[in-house]
């Protein structure tokens, strides 16, 4: 019995040890599932230590403009270690464009700046965006104001306009006279600002001033801006004056001035890259390209959009690197780069964009 007895006791002992020790994985498998200080540490760590994704979209990719604000957006990136995703449609096109804005809500970025080819087409799927907690910005070119934390433009739209109508006119050598003008996409909502603004200063200053035709369309391609401008140039024999928007429309317009030979008769002004010039100048069909460091408005808009992901907004005389000064408008989140800069035959050289 005694025999008996001792053996019951031992058994329960070990049943009672087993118990103890299941209770003891048990309540440190529930410690290291719960939601700690401690367990949190390393995500909320990871987390900080995530590379920002900032995606920029221009109006189309692979001309001349673009390419010089993807290096500059490039080197931004580079340089305060965030990742820089360039990516547009190849035409400037405002479906292809949701479509790459789609693809950019999918890979998860924090901030989509986009230069819009048709504002109102773009805003429904950058509200998508910003539901998704993306940040959106434009650059170069305004998207609805509705959706965008904050918007980053070259120069001041109305003064960039009117100088636009000053120099054709002293270009022209009169203040009276036929002129047409040659743009990009018509629904280019910041080509059309300065085209307003050019046609207001003509209407206020130079009421002689002739517009022989609405504004024509190129596409932002420069074979189709040569091609209307020679269908311009036989319409409108008395032509004295283009003015051309979009980076290769002037060019388009200079190369069929000058293949008419009619470089002392029409003056030909308006929006161009300095080394894309340069051939134009020289020869006289273009007589001022009238642009910004397209490189400096890639870096400003990558280094404003890391501000925005980090919750700062940016402020008035703020010196940015590689930039220099800017200035923000009364709203608060209207940034402008600087004022404009004349690219002639004598300077053009001299810049490497």
């Amino acid at each position: 019995m005694k025999k008996f007895s001792g053996i019951l006791v031992s058994v329960v002992i070990v049943f009672a040890l087993i118990l103890s020790a299941c209770g003891s994985k048990k309540n440190d498998g529930a410690s290291s599932s719960s939601p700690s200080a401690s367990s949190k540490a390393p995500a909320s760590q990871a987390a900080s230590g995530k590379k920002l994704k900032i995606a920029i979209v221009p109006k189309l990719i692979g001309i001349p403009y673009f390419n010089a604000s993807e290096t500059g957006a490039k080197k931004a990136g580079d340089d305060l270690g965030v990742e820089v995703i360039y990516t547009g449609p190849t035409q400037a096109d405002a479906a292809q464009q949701v479509k790459v804005i789609e693809d950019l809500i999918s890979q998860k970025v924090d901030v989509i700046a986009v230069a819009p080819n048709d504002p109102a087409s773009l805003t429904p799927v950058l509200k998508r965006a910003k539901e998704q907690g993306i940040k959106i910005m434009d650059w170069d070119t305004q998207a609805d104001p509705s959706v965008v934390e904050l918007s980053v433009q070259q120069i001041d739209n109305e003064v960039f306009g009117r100088t636009i109508t000053d120099k054709l006119v002293e270009k022209m050598g009169t203040d009276s006279g036929e002129y047409a003008i040659v743009t990009g996409g018509l629904s280019a909502a910041n080509l059309n600002t300065w085209i307003d603004w050019a046609q207001k200063q003509a209407k206020e200053k130079y009421p002689n001033l002739k517009l022989v035709t609405d504004k024509i369309a190129s596409d932002e391609k420069q074979q189709v801006a040569y091609q209307k401008t020679l269908d311009l140039l036989k319409a409108y024999p008395n032509l004295k004056g283009i003015m051309g928007f979009s980076t290769v429309a002037p060019l388009g317009a200079a190369q069929a001035v000058k293949e008419k030979g009619l470089q002392d008769k029409v003056a030909v002004v308006g929006t161009a890259l300095p080394t894309d010039s340069k051939p134009f100048l020289d020869d006289g069909s273009l007589d001022s390209a009238l642009l910004w460091d397209p490189g400096a408005l890639g870096y400003l808009t990558v280094a404003l959009a890391k501000d925005l992901a980090e919750g700062k907004m940016p402020t008035d005389g703020q010196e940015v690197a590689n930039v220099g000064k800017i200035t923000v408008k009364p709203d608060n989140k209207t940034v402008i780069m600087g004022p404009p800069t004349e690219f002639t035959k004598e300077n053009a050289g001299n810049y490497k964009f």
